[in-house]
C-alpha cells in the first residue's frame, strides 16, 4: 500500500467516525421556554442544518408556541414532525412558522424533519417549579 492510499484510507475512516458522532451522539444546546403575558410558553427555533436548540424544555398543562424560522432551502428541513402530538407542519424557507399545542403529560418527546435526518427533543416537565438537572437531555426524574 502506498502512502497516498494509507492517507486516503485514514481520512475516510476519520470522516466516517465524525459523521457517526455528529448524527448519533452529539447534542447541541437546550433551551427552556419563555412564558408570555398570556401564559403561553414560547420558544424560537432556527432550522439551518439542524434544529437550534435541539432540546426544548416546557411545562405540562400549559400552551406551547414554537416559532420555527427556516434559514435554508434544503429538502430535509421542509417539515417538522411531532408524532406524539399529531403535528406534521410544513416550514417554508426564510419564514417563521408557528406550531402551537398543549402537552398534557410530562415526558420526553422526540421531533424530527420529514426525512428523519434532523432530530430534536421536547422535554415536558411536570407543572410546578423547574428543577436543576445534571444534563438538559435527561428527563428531570419524574416517571411518565
Amino acid at each position: 500500500m502506498t502512502s497516498a492510499q494509507i492517507a486516503v484510507t485514514a481520512l475516510g475512516a476519520v470522516a466516517i467516525v465524525w459523521v457517526l458522532w455528529y448524527f448519533l451522539y452529539s447534542r447541541g444546546n437546550a433551551v427552556a421556554s419563555t412564558p408570555t403575558a398570556g401564559g403561553v410558553q414560547e420558544v424560537r427555533v432556527t432550522v439551518k442544518g439542524g434544529y437550534t436548540p435541539d432540546t426544548i424544555v416546557v411545562r405540562a398543562g400549559q400552551p406551547v408556541r414554537l416559532q420555527f424560522y427556516r434559514d435554508e432551502t434544503a429538502d430535509c428541513s421542509e417539515r417538522v414532525v411531532f408524532e406524539e402530538f399529531g403535528i406534521d407542519q410544513q416550514l417554508p424557507p426564510f419564514q417563521t412558522t408557528t406550531v402551537e399545542f398543549t402537552p398534557e403529560k410530562p415526558g420526553e418527546y422526540p421531533f424530527r424533519c420529514g426525512m428523519s435526518m434532523l432530530k430534536g427533543l421536547l422535554v415536558v416537565e411536570p407543572a410546578g417549579e423547574r428543577r436543576a438537572a445534571p444534563s438538559p437531555h435527561k428527563f428531570h426524574g419524574v416517571a411518565a
